[in-house]
């Protein structure tokens, strides 16, 4: 049985990520910074809740201790993240920034680091870090293109630097597929469900890439439809 955790679980696309991985097996963890949510979503999907902020130290080492006393972990899809009002790159200031890679950043490199123990106990351990087209340098520097338009600085810096992390961390540990997906412009609370496409066809690739095995692909970046610019 593989065991799964999901950060930012209880609606959007970690829901939907959830709700597929139960379906195909997966004993599935549901991380919930709120008990309340994160408890009615769990119970809906038939799936376990953990209380996880990912911004918190000690929240991240409690669900640690919690998931390896089940019995560990083998999939890691980390995919809390927030956007906030997007402020022109010419507003855009440190304060503007920082709560972004708090959450991003910051958040997913502790709750990687924190589970890498219990990851590397795991036959087959895999990690889906939730990026963004936006991340692309390649297609923010397109013209005429959505991701060339978009005005902010602080999302797309973000993600750019949650590709990266997961390139390093790919090489750190060959033996594990670690990988960034884009689900694309998906209709979630993260963009005021302004996306085209529904969290159905946007956890497709988050699905995908959480069941890869270990001939699979590692440190890519990838949509539904293959792999990705830089």
């Amino acid at each position: 049985m593989t065991t799964t955790l999901i950060t930012g679980a209880n609606k959007g696309l970690g829901f939907e990520t959830a709700r597929r991985l139960v379906a195909a097996g997966h004993t599935v963890y549901v991380g919930s910074r709120d008990a309340d949510r994160g408890r009615r979503a769990a119970d809906r999907l038939g799936a376990r809740l953990v209380i996880l902020d990912v911004t918190d130290d000690a929240s991240v080492a409690a669900a640690v201790k919690a998931i390896e006393a089940d019995g560990g972990l083998d999939v890691l899809v980390n995919n809390a993240g927030i956007e906030g009002t997007v402020v022109p790159t010419a507003e855009t200031t440190v304060d503007t920034l920082r709560p972004l890679f708090e959450t991003n950043v910051f958040g997913m490199v502790r709750v990687t680091h924190a589970f890498l123990p219990l990851l590397l106990r795991s036959p087959a351990p895999v990690v889906v870090n939730v990026s963004s087209g936006l991340a692309s340098k390649t297609l923010v520097s397109t013209p005429d293109t959505p991701t060339y338009a978009y005005p902010g600085l602080a999302y797309p810096a973000s993600k750019a630097a949650v590709n990266m992390v997961t390139v390093q961390y790919a090489k750190a540990f060959p033996n594990m597929r670690i990988n960034a997906v884009e689900p694309g412009y998906t209709a979630t609370d993260l963009n005021g469900h302004r996306g085209t496409q529904t969290v159905e066809e946007g956890a497709e690739i988050i699905v995908r890439m959480a069941q890869i095995g270990p001939d699979g692909p590692t440190g890519g970046y990838f949509d539904v439809t293959g792999p990705l610019p830089w």
